[in-house]
């Protein structure tokens, strides 16, 4: 069992069991609910009954595309219809998107409950399990409505990862990618070498994955500078994820993150200076684990105009987290839209060579 101490709470790495039932030794919850999707319900559940035969389920429909108010209704509804007090604990079982709306549902209910993190997917495991943001979608603007709110705990079971299918695996290495490009070198160093995800210890990589994000996040913890970082690959792939899911090639999180990453590598070298070779190897890294995916159906003013909404912008610029080089990291660039659809060209242009 490794730990993560951030603060007010405490991140767990291994086996569950323990620190779940510490946690409850602590405090005299009146109910304890779980809220699933169908998926964890079905694959991830079965390993916390053991613990928790009393528990009270909520579940709701697994998808980014139903992280809105309407699902949120559902969670209030069902928490109020089973008499749901403050003094009732939330755990959210599945991924980023249960993470985000089960956390935002239980701050927000009669004021605030308490609620443990228990992400189930890579991309959960690595990015969303720390720092405490929560929140929901709205008119296509991906987290736009939320806060900041710390969980009693979060507890990451690697063993909740052998239920997951290769394309969610992929899209959560994407984030662990991330890290790296952003904060080590040596790191990437490694993580480049990689020729196929199969057989990995993800264990290796998730630890220092967390722990790097643990760095930025205690220094600002309320994302109102290098914070920002993590933001790299985001602006543009938040714009690509949002539109590419309201047609029939829909993107995971990670993949859509994955060709952000590869634009704004080529902003980073136009911007900043990225070193050819470096901005080679990154684009030829991300085509050989992810598969292409051709922008051309995806109208680039709509793009540029869901950019233009990101919640990290200032004023009317669009705001970037960009490379110097790899292992490093530049907030608060601002970028022309003329020079975005340069780099969405840029990606295009790779395709013949994926």
């Amino acid at each position: 069992m490794r730990t993560i101490e951030l603060g007010t709470y405490q991140i767990s790495i291994g086996d569950y069991e323990a620190p779940l039932q510490q946690l409850l030794a602590k405090k005299d919850y009146s109910n304890i609910f779980v809220i699933v999707d169908e998926n964890t319900k079905r694959y991830c559940l079965p390993l916390l009954r053991p613990i928790l035969s009393k528990l009270k389920l909520i579940e709701v429909q697994a998808g980014e595309e139903h992280k809105g108010i309407e699902t949120c209704q559902i969670i209030w509804s069902q928490l109020m219809e089973q008499k749901a007090d403050r003094n009732a604990l939330v755990i959210n079982l599945g991924g980023g998107v249960i993470g985000d709306m089960g956390g935002f549902c239980a701050s927000t209910f009669k004021r605030g409950m308490d609620f443990i993190q228990m992400p189930s997917t890579l991309l959960s495991q690595v990015d969303a399990s720390i720092g405490g943001k929560l929140g929901i979608d709205f008119m296509q603007i991906k987290n736009s409505i939320g806060l900041f709110k710390d969980p009693q705990a979060v507890l990451v079971d690697i063993r909740f990862l052998q239920t997951l299918p290769a394309n969610e695996i992929r899209s959560g290495f994407a984030e662990i990618v991330k890290h790296s490009l952003i904060a080590d070198r040596d790191q990437w160093n490694k993580i480049k070498q990689i020729q196929s995800l199969q057989e990995i210890d993800w264990e290796t990589y998730v630890y220092p994955s967390l722990l790097i994000k643990q760095q930025v996040v205690e220094q600002d913890p309320f994302e109102k500078g290098i914070r920002k970082a993590l933001n790299f690959g985001h602006t543009i792939g938040h714009a690509v994820e949002g539109l590419a899911l309201e047609t029939d090639q829909p993107l995971l999180h990670g993949e859509a993150i994955a060709i952000g990453m590869i634009c704004e590598s080529w902003l980073s070298h136009k911007i900043l200076g990225l070193a050819s070779e470096e901005l080679e190897e990154i684009t030829r890294f991300f085509l050989r684990i992810y598969d292409a995916y051709d922008l051309g159906h995806l109208p680039y003013e709509k793009l540029i105009q869901l950019m233009a909404n990101d919640k990290k912008n200032i004023g009317k610029a669009i705001n970037f987290s960009l490379l110097p080089s790899t292992g490093s990291v530049e907030i608060n660039q601002t970028c022309t839209p003329s020079l975005i659809i340069e780099s969405l060209d840029y990606y295009q242009s790779q395709l013949q060579f994926a």
